[in-house]
């Protein structure tokens, strides 16, 4: 008799141990990225070790506590800070005041005053740096912001879209203008002046500031099929003589201009820019190697040279003005980039993921937070997208993977199970009774 309220104690503290995991999972159902428990029993060793004799059993112990980590369903949410991981790998965060690294699902970050990715407990969310001058890829640390201005990007590059009218009588003109950047990030308007001649169109450079000086200019011809003949084209340096522009002059001795097909794209040089470097742009007309025997160099027919309207329609530059930080984007491998009052979108940070060769070997430290064990090996660093990691969902959360039906029906056979084990007490104690009265 004794034994077997033993044997119902054992169940009473294993199922109240159950209780205790179902409560929790139940509490934590709209925790962000909480993974539910279950318990797993097993029967304690029997009394006796012989083979020959009964072995009645001592009732049941919790055997073990086990995460599922199974993905909860992604909410989608209105904060740029708030990322999900679409699959394996967990978020690394590190309490600098302690010197620990943690692990978590829950992706709920912001950025504090010092411009770092932090989670609610103050811990900077770890991820590799990006070289915002070159790109290159560096060491883990902490995500923090470029809170720096943007420096200026001088143009170096200028294409037009646009159509010079081969029915235009000589010495008509039409102009078609571009701001373009210096080194020190101010605008330079160009306007590229084309005039009508006999078998083409003379070109030459104005500029804005004024004081601005440009000798650059040119002479365009096409084919009879309207594309860019880029043999009998060139450009190089005039000359001015009050208000008339002498255009450049291949044929001259000693030259003055270059053909494209021997020297490539038309190049614009711009001096004189109150205390900027002077501006090296080359006008994109075509591609290939024009030092090449036979030459490669080939109009790209942006240019052209058709019976309709002289007409723009389209136009780019490759510079920019100096620029402060506006906001930050984030893409599915967890790359942070800067998007700046200039127009710049530069890469500065990418998010690190761990992976563990044992999940369920992970400790638990509370708000949300998992250390790493001996049971669950060391952290296996990488990127999203990469090494069987998942990837990162922007503004999103990973909600509690929580069942609340499973809990409910867990939580039924719980109890009955104690009633039960509670039964066996009782009815072993009505037992040790009618024994004791057998005395009487």
């Amino acid at each position: 008799m004794i034994g077997s309220m033993y044997s119902g104690i054992s169940g009473l503290k294993a199922n109240t141990s159950a209780m205790e995991v179902i409560g929790d999972n139940i509490a934590n159902v709209d925790t962000t990225g909480f993974k539910a428990s279950r318990v797993s029993f097993a029967n304690i060793f029997s009394a006796s070790l012989s083979t020959h004799s009964p072995q009645t059993g001592r009732g049941a112990s919790l055997q073990s506590v086990q995460a599922q980590w199974e993905s909860g369903s992604l909410e989608n949410t209105n904060s740029a800070t708030d990322f999900a991981i679409n699959g394996t790998g967990l978020f690394i965060v590190n309490d600098s005041s302690k010197g620990l690294t943690y692990y978590s699902r829950a992706g709920q970050f912001e950025w504090n005053k010092d411009g770092n990715l932090v989670n609610s407990d103050g811990f900077v969310v770890q991820g590799y740096e990006i070289d915002t001058e070159d790109g290159t890829v560096g060491r883990v640390g902490n995500i923090t912001l470029p809170l720096d201005t943007n420096d200026p990007q001088a143009t170096d590059e200028i294409t037009f879209g646009l159509n010079l009218n081969s029915d235009a009588e000589v010495d008509d003109t039409f102009t078609s203008s571009i701001t373009t950047y210096n080194s020190l990030g101010s605008e330079v308007v160009v306007d590229v002046v084309f005039t009508r001649n006999a078998t083409g169109w003379d070109w030459y450079v104005e500029t804005d500031p004024s004081t601005a000086t440009c000798n650059t200019g040119g002479y365009l011809e096409f084919d009879t099929d309207g594309s860019l003949n880029v043999s009998t084209s060139y450009f190089g340096e005039g000359s001015w003589s009050g208000t008339t522009y002498t255009p450049p002059d291949p044929t001259a001795t000693p030259a003055t201009g270059t053909y494209m097909s021997a020297g490539g794209n038309p190049h614009i040089t711009i001096g004189n820019l109150e205390g900027a470097d002077d501006l090296e742009i080359d006008w994109v007309l075509g591609d290939g190697d024009p030092t090449a025997t036979p030459s490669t160099f080939d109009s790209d027919g942006t240019v052209t040279g058709y019976s309709s309207e002289s007409a723009k329609t389209a136009q780019s530059q490759n510079g920019l003005p100096s620029g402060v930080l506006q906001s930050v984007a984030v893409d599915e491998e967890g790359v942070f980039s800067g998007i700046y009052s200039n127009g710049a979108i530069i890469p500065f940070a990418q998010l690190a993921l761990a992976d563990f060769p044992s999940y369920s070997g992970l400790t638990k430290m509370g708000s949300n937070l998992y250390a790493q064990s001996m049971n669950s090996g060391d952290a296996l660093i990488g990127v999203a997208n990469s090494g069987g990691l998942g990837s990162i969902a922007p503004s999103s959360l990973e909600l509690s993977n929580v069942d609340l039906a499973t809990e409910f029906v867990e939580m039924i056979t719980t109890q009955r199970a104690y009633q039960a084990n509670s039964k066996v007490i009782t009815t072993s104690d009505e037992l040790l009774n009618e024994l004791i009265n057998i005395k009487r």
